[in-house]
C-alpha cells in the first residue's frame, strides 16, 4: 500500500462522512421538524418510547442527533427524564439500520437482479436522478429528496473507494498484527470508543470497520470489542451538549453513557464467559459487512431488552451522580417557555423555528393580556392590575431580547424557504408585539393619572371610548390570529379595520372639542383622551404592520408601499366594502 492508496482511502473516508452528513441533512429537511415534534409529544409508555427512539433515529440516520435533541428537550422542560430513557435506548437500536444498508455492499451473485440490490449498483442511478432534480426543479421539497439521493450516492461511493483503497492491506503483515491486538477485549473497546468519539458518529465508525473487512484481516474476535466500544464513544456528543445545560439535561446525557457502559460490560462478560465454557469457533473467521451488522444489532437489541426493565435504576444512578439542589430547578411560570430556545435545537432548524413560533405566540399573548388589562383600568383603576401590566411589559421585553438573539443565530443556518419566511415574520413581528406592550403601559399610566387626579369621562365620552376600544380589541385579536396561523386571507381584514380606527380617532377629537365648547368636558380630560386615543391608534398601526408583513412574505414580489397606496386611494373594491362594514359595526352614536 503506497502513498496514493493512503490518499485514496482518506478521500474515500471524507466522501463517506460528507455523504452521511448530506443524507442526514436531507432527511431532516424533508421531515420538516415532524420527527422532532413526534419526540416532543411522546407518551410515558417505555415500550413506545423505545420504538419511537428507534424509528426517529432510523429516519434521521443519527443516534447522536436524536440523543442531543432529547437532552435539549429535557433541558427545556418539554420532556421528563423518565421519558428520555426509553428514547435513548431506542436510538441505539435505530442506528443499526445504517450498518444493514452498508452491509448490502457485500452481496455476491451473478444474478442481475440480486446485483441490482447492491448499493454500488443503484447509487449511480440515484446520483443522476438527484443531480437532475437539483438542476431542473425549483420545488424545495423535491430538492430535499434530491439531497437524500445524492447524499446516499456519495456515501456509498466513499464506502466503495475506502474498501478498494484498503484491499492491499491484506498483504501487509504489520496491519494484520495491529488488528490482532484488538482481539484483546479491553484494547478493542478503547479503540472503538476513541474512533467514534473523534468522528462523533457510531454509524460512520461502523462503516469504516465494514470497509476494513474487505482486507480479510478483520476477524470477528477483533471486530466484536471494537463494536462495543463504538457504542460508548457515541456518547461523547451528548455529553458535550450537556455542558452548561440544566441538571436534568446533564442527567439525560449520563443515562446515555451509563446505558452503553453497563450494556457493554454485561454483554462482554456474558459473551466471554460463554466463550470460555463453549468456545465460539467463528471468532477466528474473517468478518464481513453483514456479520458486523448482525453483531451491532444483536448487541443493541439485547442491551435494551436487558436494561429497559431497569430504566428507573438508570434514572436513579443519574440522580446519584448529579444530586438535586434543595431549591427548585424550574423556571418562573411566565417565562418558562423561553427554555424552548435551546442552543441544541439550532442543529435541527425546522424544529427550532417551530419552537421560536411557540415562544413568539406566548409573547404576543402576553402583550395582548397587558393591553386588555390596561383598558380595564381606565374606568376602574386597581394598583394590582397596574403592577401586572408593568410586569407583563418587562416579560415581553425579555422575550424580545432572547427571541431576537436566538433568531439571529438561527438565520445563519441552512433553512428551507418556508422556514426562512417564518423566521422573517418572527423577526419583524416581535418588535411590534413589544411596542404594543409599551403602549399598554402608557394607557395604564393615563388611567393612573385619572385615578390620582379623580378625573372622569362623561357618560357619553365613556361610551364612545368603549366602542373605540372594542375596535382596537378586534384588530389585536385578528393580528394575533393571523400571526399564529399565518393566514393570508385573514391578514387582508386588518388594513380596512385600521383605516376605520384612524377615522374614529379623528371623530373622537372633534366630538371632544364640541363638548369642550359646551362646557361638558375639561381641557385636562382632553389631554388624557388624546393620550389614550393616540396610544390605541399606534396599537392598530402595529397590528397593520403584522398583517402587511405576512402578505409581503407570502408574495415575494409585493411592493408594500404600492399595496398600501392602492388601498388608501380606495382603488380596491373589496377593501372599500370591508371599510364600510367595519364603519357600520363601530359607528359612534
Amino acid at each position: 500500500m503506497d502513498l496514493f492508496d493512503v490518499l485514496t482511502m482518506v478521500g474515500g473516508l471524507a466522501l463517506f462522512l460528507y455523504g452521511m452528513s448530506l443524507l442526514g441533512d436531507g432527511l431532516s429537511k424533508a421531515s420538516g421538524g415532524r420527527m422532532e415534534k413526534i419526540l416532543e409529544k411522546l407518551t410515558s409508555n417505555p415500550i413506545k418510547a423505545v420504538l419511537l427512539g428507534a424509528g426517529v433515529t432510523a429516519v434521521i440516520q443519527s443516534s447522536s442527533a436524536t440523543t442531543v435533541m432529547v437532552v435539549g428537550f429535557v433541558n427545556s422542560g418539554i420532556m421528563k427524564l423518565s421519558q428520555a430513557v426509553g428514547i435513548i435506548m431506542g436510538a441505539n437500536i435505530g442506528t443499526t439500520v445504517t450498518s444493514w444498508i452498508l452491509s448490502l455492499t457485500g452481496i455476491e451473485s451473478g444474478n442481475f437482479f440480486i446485483q441490482l440490490l447492491k448499493p454500488t449498483s443503484f447509487s449511480p442511478i440515484m446520483a443522476v436522478i438527484g443531480v437532475a432534480i437539483f438542476m431542473f426543479s425549483k420545488s424545495e421539497k423535491k430538492k430535499n429528496v434530491a439531497m437524500i439521493l445524492v447524499g446516499f450516492a456519495i456515501l456509498m461511493f466513499g464506502m466503495d473507494t475506502m474498501s478498494s483503497a484498503v484491499k492491499p492491506l491484506a498483504d501487509v503483515p504489520e496491519f494484520t498484527n495491529i488488528l490482532l491486538m484488538f482481539s484483546n477485549p479491553v484494547l478493542g473497546v478503547v479503540a472503538g470508543a476513541v474512533l467514534t468519539a473523534v468522528i462523533q458518529s457510531s454509524s460512520a465508525s461502523i462503516g469504516i470497520l465494514q470497509a476494513l473487512c474487505v482486507t480479510g484481516s478483520v476477524t470477528y474476535g477483533a471486530a466484536l470489542p471494537i463494536i462495543m466500544g463504538q457504542n460508548i464513544g457515541t456518547c461523547v456528543t451528548a455529553m458535550i451538549s450537556g455542558i452548561g445545560a440544566s441538571k436534568n439535561a446533564r442527567r439525560a446525557a449520563l443515562v446515555h453513557l451509563y446505558f452503553n457502559i453497563i450494556g457493554t460490560v454485561i454483554f462482554m462478560v456474558a459473551f466471554y464467559v460463554l466463550n470460555a465454557a463453549i468456545g465460539f469457533a467463528f471468532l477466528g473467521d474473517a468478518a464481513n459487512p453483514a456479520g458486523i451488522a448482525v453483531i451491532h444489532s444483536i448487541f443493541n437489541i439485547s442491551a435494551t431488552a436487558v436494561l429497559l426493565p431497569f430504566s428507573k435504576g438508570l434514572e436513579k444512578l443519574a440522580y446519584l451522580t448529579i444530586k438535586a439542589d434543595e431549591e427548585t430547578e424550574l423556571p418562573a411560570e411566565e417565562t418558562a417557555d423561553l427554555q424552548f430556545l435551546d442552543a441544541r435545537f439550532l442543529d435541527q432548524p425546522a424544529f427550532a423555528i417551530g419552537q421560536c413560533k411557540t415562544v413568539a405566540i406566548h409573547m404576543a399573548e402576553m402583550a395582548q393580556k397587558g393591553l386588555y388589562t390596561a383598558m380595564t383600568l381606565i374606568n376602574n383603576y386597581q394598583k394590582e392590575k397596574a403592577d401586572m401590566v408593568v410586569a407583563l411589559e418587562n416579560n415581553v421585553d425579555h422575550y424580545e431580547d432572547q427571541l431576537g438573539t436566538y433568531l439571529v443565530k438561527l438565520s445563519s443556518r441552512d433553512l428551507s424557504q418556508k422556514d426562512s419566511h417564518t423566521l422573517s415574520l418572527l423577526l419583524h413581528c416581535i418588535g411590534d408585539f413589544e411596542r404594543i406592550s409599551d403602549h399598554a403601559v402608557n394607557i395604564m399610566e393615563a388611567a393612573k393619572e385619572m385615578h390620582e387626579k379623580e378625573l372622569f369621562f362623561s357618560e357619553k365620552a365613556e361610551h364612545e371610548l368603549n366602542i373605540y376600544m372594542n375596535a382596537v380589541c378586534e384588530i389585536v385579536d385578528t393580528a394575533i390570529q393571523v400571526f399564529r396561523a399565518e393566514d393570508q386571507e385573514m391578514a387582508e381584514n386588518i388594513e380596512p379595520l385600521e383605516e376605520v380606527i384612524d377615522g374614529m380617532q379623528e371623530e373622537l377629537k372633534k366630538r371632544h372639542i364640541k363638548r369642550l365648547r359646551k362646557g361638558t368636558c375639561t381641557i385636562e380630560m382632553g389631554f388624557v383622551l388624546a393620550d389614550l386615543t393616540t396610544n390605541f391608534e399606534r396599537v392598530a398601526d402595529h397590528c397593520s404592520n403584522i398583517g402587511v408583513c405576512l402578505l409581503e412574505l407570502q408574495d415575494d414580489g409585493m411592493d408594500v408601499h404600492e399595496y398600501l397606496d392602492v388601498l388608501r386611494q380606495s382603488e380596491d373594491e373589496n377593501f372599500k366594502k370591508q371599510v364600510v362594514q367595519f364603519a357600520k359595526k363601530y359607528a359612534l352614536p
